[in-house]
């Protein structure tokens, strides 16, 4: 089978997976759609002799392109004015789908996960990733970066050591994660909810009840529209700063939930246009950490 071909029918089955890799990877929805998309294109052009996995070949491909994507934009990173959030992906419900595998899925591009992903260097991360996330043995991962199964092995420890994370996805813990997922996703998403509310009638009490004591808020304008260019630390804090928002919010101000990263979260509106996509970090019947996105370069695919 020709290539070109084999590129058509690859299409269909490893572009959500592909997907995945790249934005866990890059945090930026538009990057991780031109790499996938010229990773296919670049299967489609390759010669005559038969690939013989195409997964592993896109999966190489993509991760490569990844990782010199994240060479090239550190200096811009350095100088990026305020904090740095992820574009943020707006996904659907899988109701029908497996309730660990949804959890696993959703968890995996939150906003904190994809920040705590930044601690790790741009190898490190793919090879998180790729045994992680996909669940690829050491001996696949070495064929994609280039380095030994064992090296592999050592990364990925260390990796994971840095970033905190207690078991491998699809570890012994999923049917757990699996039982209690419904209801902690119903909790959140009555949580956040309460809190939105809350903001439009002005009620700081219940403001102040919904956020931990030690709530953080972060802000991503990226200096290309105001935004508060250091985190806002304390529920007191944040209510305050909220506060102020809402009473300067502009004519033809609306918002609506939506799922951000697979949770519960927001999308504001100025006539009809996205001013900012809200995700938060919850847990416990509170809300830890706040993330708002207003940066326009990180809207331009939010419909």
């Amino acid at each position: 089978m020709e290539n070109g071909m084999v590129a058509e029918q690859a299409y269909t089955s490893y572009k959500p997976l592909l997907f995945s890799l790249a934005y866990r990877m890059l945090g930026s929805v538009m990057d991780a759609e031109d790499i996938v998309q010229d990773a296919f294109l670049s299967l489609g052009a390759a010669g005559s002799e038969p690939i013989r996995s195409p997964k592993a070949y896109l999966c190489r491909v993509v991760t490569n392109r990844c990782i010199d994507r994240l060479r090239s934009s550190q200096k811009q990173r350095e100088v990026y004015v305020g904090p740095w959030l992820p574009e943020p992906l707006l996904t659907e419900g899988d109701p029908a789908g497996n309730p660990a595998e949804v959890y696993i899925q959703q968890e995996s591009v939150s906003t904190a996960y994809l920040l705590l992903l930044q601690q790790l260097s741009s190898t490190e991360r793919a090879v998180f990733l790729l045994r992680e996330v996909l669940l690829y043995d050491y001996d696949e991962i070495a064929s994609i970066v280039g380095k030994s199964p064992a090296n592999c092995r050592q990364i990925f420890h260390r990796a994971k050591r840095s970033i905190g994370r207690p078991a491998a996805a699809g570890s012994g813990s999923a049917p757990c994660l699996a039982a209690s997922r419904p209801a902690a996703c119903r909790e959140t998403r009555m949580l956040i909810e309460g809190f939105s509310q809350a903001l439009a009638r002005g009620d700081v009490a219940a403001l102040l009840s919904a956020l931990a004591e030690d709530a953080s808020l972060f802000s991503d304008g990226g200096g290309r529209v105001t935004a508060a260019i250091r985190p806002i630390l304390g529920a007191d804090r944040i209510v305050r700063f909220l506060a102020g928002l809402q009473q300067k919010s502009p004519a033809g101000f609306t918002f609506r939930p939506a799922l951000v990263g697979g949770g519960p979260g927001l999308v504001t509106y100025v006539h009809g246009q996205p001013s900012s996509v809200v995700s938060f970090d919850a847990a416990g019947g509170q809300i830890h950490a706040i993330y708002i996105v207003i940066n326009p370069e990180k809207l331009r695919h939010v419909r």
